[in-house]
């Protein structure tokens, strides 16, 4: 049997995976305890600072408030307090950072 034997190292194939994933994760380490408003398929709409998420998209929310789809745009309601929340990744609609949080965010600008 032969054995093939790489002397240069791994190709830049997975070089360029490599860097392009941590990269990603740099951007997410970067948004960690930024208020995010995330909008659910049901129409809801949770409120929290990101805590973390997984390979599947779940987000974890930490201070969570979660606000009802509202039927006039000129009332949205109080909104409910949930403490520590879980949001399945299948569940997610859209994420946004909320602006005053990005402020202090090196890296994120209009450009990214």
């Amino acid at each position: 049997m032969a054995t093939m034997i790489e002397e240069n190292g791994p190709s830049t194939h997975v070089q360029s995976e490599v860097s392009s994933s941590s990269h990603a994760r740099q951007k997410l380490e970067g948004l960690l305890n930024k208020n995010m408003r995330i909008r659910m398929t049901d129409g809801r709409t949770l409120v929290g600072l990101f805590l973390c998420t997984d390979r599947d998209c779940n987000v974890i929310l930490g201070s969570a408030q979660e606000f009802l789809k509202s039927t006039d745009t000129f009332s949205q309601g109080e909104p409910r307090v949930l403490g520590l929340a879980m949001i399945p990744g299948h569940h997610v609609v859209s994420i946004e950072v909320e602006a005053d949080s990005l402020e202090d965010t090196q890296g994120f600008g209009a450009t990214h």
